[in-house]
């Protein structure tokens, strides 16, 4: 039963972000296009923000959205998976990193209701977010060819002990 549960709730999370959230904020935000290709990424130099796009898609099987790939290197610099508790991690850690907006609230609530056993995780991202350093106006598509460990160290840095 509780494994069936599991796979609904992931399903619905899928719809969310990819079916609801994602179309949505192309026509909100009218995002910038991600210029690089698949084959340009990885021509970067190894440890790049972009190389390392490269390889987390090509492992986790995922497609290079144009529209989406901010959103994928979130997941590379935070060190956030790809599954149904990383996805809430993230967008908790955005939360408390002060990126507010509707899907990043329809996502904390829904993994906060769905997601009960995991609250701690999510408290910790979201404390952490608070903690780190905003990246509200970060220009990710600028960042590719910068080292990924000096992101990682960078977004970490704790304003407040």
């Amino acid at each position: 039963m509780y494994n069936h549960f599991v796979k609904i709730r992931s399903k619905i999370l899928i719809v969310l972000t990819h079916q609801v959230a994602l179309p949505l904020l192309k026509i909100i935000r009218k995002p910038v296009v991600f210029p690089l290709s698949m084959y340009d990424l990885q021509h970067l130099n190894n440890g790049t923000l972009g190389n390392d796009l490269y390889r987390f898609l090509k492992e986790r099987k995922i497609t290079l959205l144009p529209y989406y790939a901010k959103h994928d290197m979130k997941h590379i610099v935070l060190d956030y998976e790809t599954n149904d508790v990383g996805e809430v991690c993230l967008q908790c850690f955005m939360l408390g990193n002060k990126h507010i907006s509707f899907p990043v609230f329809i996502t904390v609530v829904f993994g906060f209701i769905t997601i009960p056993e995991h609250w701690s995780v999510f408290i910790k991202a979201y404390k952490r977010g608070a903690s780190s350093i905003n990246t509200k106006d970060w220009e990710w598509h600028y960042l590719i060819n910068e080292q990924t460990d000096n992101l990682k160290q960078k977004i970490n840095y704790k304003k407040y002990e």
